[in-house]
């Protein structure tokens, strides 16, 4: 038995409602403009509270607006049903390898957090709760879920890449398509019940899943209830790992004592005299303040592979002891790879934020490890590409049918 399972009733777009997911944005007021130039995004159901007519409301409140907005999608035929069917999806674009994956719903209780927790399905990140309280409401307001979680299929990667690559090649024009903010096509199939869906949901549910976008997503689903949560089951050839900066807002001490703290902890610090630039490997982190950037490299302090990755001493030594935040501080916005150095930068040069640090990308070898091991990665501190896109397939939830 898989853990992969068809859609059992699904509504797939017709065009025109393909969307970045909620949390891919760091300035609410991009979710906003989105919306207003394309009032048939699916970010309008996802965000209702940033939604041009619905501002000034709080998420609870614009809930029954992103009812609404659902309701009216089906009605105006942006949606069209679909039942028992799994959904083959490619990403692809000039200059970038083919991504593939499967829409198709997971089994929630096959979440695992930790060693001791079985599971197939590999959840690595702490989560900002509040977050994953309003995907739950969303989700028990509508009675469907928009966004999937990206799963990586670590057992039979290959295998799933070449089949999909084969079924895509053969499945004639698309059902649909969808072009993103960098220019990526989009295109989706369905796969109605037989062999090929059979085969399908066998390969994207024979080995180990972990979560590569979506942790608040998969936990909001055992949170709510849900036997079930959508998902796009992709590959290892199919994605890579773009950087995940920060910015902080307001220091809780002067540029010169944050420096000072960070010395005094064995960090090596050596302004530098150019701009600022994400670092292209681990080891060292760019720190840019109001006057000054700076490369710093901060000591290995734990023994584990985990312990000591650039993302896990920044939260400890940087954010925890020299600044005294906590990470899931409001005053820290999570900055993910869609964003140049020189955006992060410039909110500094405008006085937008006090400090942006910039971290090399995890390695994919130390993501899968990690993983693997059960233990979990610091938050946000993998940012994939290309990210499966919200709005294309809407499942209604198992307990709805």
């Amino acid at each position: 038995m898989t853990v992969v399972h068809p859609i059992t009733r699904a509504w797939i777009t017709t065009g025109g409602t393909g969307a970045q997911n909620y949390d891919e944005f760091a300035d609410d007021a991009e979710i906003t403009a989105i919306i207003e130039a394309n009032p048939h995004s699916a970010l309008g159901i996802e965000m209702p509270h940033k939604a041009p007519e619905s501002l000034g409301k709080s998420f609870a409140d614009a809930l029954p607006d992103a009812v609404s907005r659902l309701a009216e999608a089906k009605a105006d035929g942006s949606y069209t049903p679909a039942e028992q069917v799994v959904v083959l999806y490619r990403i692809s674009a000039p200059g970038e390898e083919t991504a593939y994956g499967l829409f198709a719903l997971v089994d929630t209780d096959q979440i695992s957090t930790n060693a001791d927790e079985p599971g197939l399905v590999i959840r690595n990140e702490d989560v900002f709760i509040a977050k994953v309280r309003e995907r739950v409401a969303l989700a028990e307001a509508l009675g469907h879920l928009l966004s999937p979680v990206l799963l990586l299929q670590t057992g039979r990667g290959d295998e799933l890449h070449a089949a999909l690559a084969a079924a895509t090649e053969a499945a004639g024009a698309p059902a649909a398509t969808d072009t993103d903010q960098a220019g990526r096509t989009h295109a989706i199939w369905l796969v109605g019940p037989g062999p090929q869906q059979d085969e399908l949901t066998a390969l994207a549910g024979g080995g180990e899943l972990v979560v590569a976008d979506g942790n608040h997503r998969s936990l909001a689903a055992q949170i709510g209830g849900m036997s079930r949560f959508l998902a796009v089951v992709t590959t290892p050839a199919s994605v890579a790992i773009q950087p995940y900066n920060r910015l902080v807002s307001e220091l809780t001490t002067t540029p010169g004592e944050l420096l000072e703290r960070l010395a005094a902890a064995g960090a090596q610090i050596a302004a530098l005299d150019g701009p600022a630039e994400v670092p292209a490997t681990g080891g060292t982190v760019v720190l840019q303040l109001p006057d000054q950037a700076y490369a710093v490299t901060l000591p290995h302090t734990g023994d584990s592979r985990l312990e000591n990755l650039d993302h896990a001493l920044v939260e400890r030594l940087l954010l925890r002891d020299a600044l005294g935040l906590d990470p899931g501080d409001k005053r820290i916005t999570y900055v993910g790879g869609d964003y140049p150095a020189s955006w992060l930068t410039g909110e500094v040069e405008a006085g937008r934020a006090e400090l942006a640090i910039l971290i090399a990308p995890v390695t994919v070898e130390d993501f899968v490890a990690v993983n693997l091991a059960r233990q979990k990665m610091p938050r946000k501190s993998t940012w994939f590409t290309p990210k499966a896109r919200g709005g294309l397939v809407v499942a209604e939830l198992p307990e709805r049918s």
